[in-house]
C-alpha cells in the first residue's frame, strides 16, 4: 500500500502548527508539525507563514517522519501523526525505507 498525502498544508491557528494530511488504505489522519519544530530548521522564531513555506521546503523529509510513524503506530490519542524536534534529531544516519542502503540524511529514526 502507499501511503498519500493530499496538498493541502495548512497553518492552525489554535495548536500554533502546520498541518497536513496523510492516507494509507483505511487510515485517514493529520500531520502536525508545531512552530517549535520549524524554529530548529529555521534557527529563528518563524511566523506563520515562515512555518507553511519550510513545510514546502522540507516536504518530503516531513512526509517520510509521518509514513515511518504511522507504520509504527506512534500515533497521538485522537488517532493522528504529531512531529517533533526529537523526530528530526534522531533521523540522522536512517536507512532508505526502499532498502538501498543509502543513506537519507534527515529521515526519523
Amino acid at each position: 500500500m502507499f501511503f498519500s498525502f493530499p496538498p493541502d498544508a495548512r497553518w492552525n491557528p489554535n495548536r500554533s502548527a502546520v498541518e497536513f494530511s496523510i492516507g494509507i488504505g483505511e487510515y485517514e489522519g493529520v500531520v502536525r508539525v508545531g512552530r517549535r519544530v520549524f524554529q530548529t530548521l529555521l534557527g529563528d522564531a518563524p511566523t506563520p507563514q515562515r512555518c507553511v513555506e519550510a513545510y514546502y521546503v522540507h516536504r518530503t523529509r516531513l512526509e517520510l517522519i509521518a509514513e515511518r510513524k504511522v507504520r509504527r503506530r506512534q500515533l497521538t490519542d485522537d488517532g493522528n501523526v504529531e512531529i517533533t524536534g526529537r523526530d528530526l534529531r534522531g533521523e540522522r544516519g536512517a536507512r532508505s525505507p526502499m532498502g538501498s542502503g543509502v543513506e537519507l540524511g534527515g529521515i526519523a529514526r
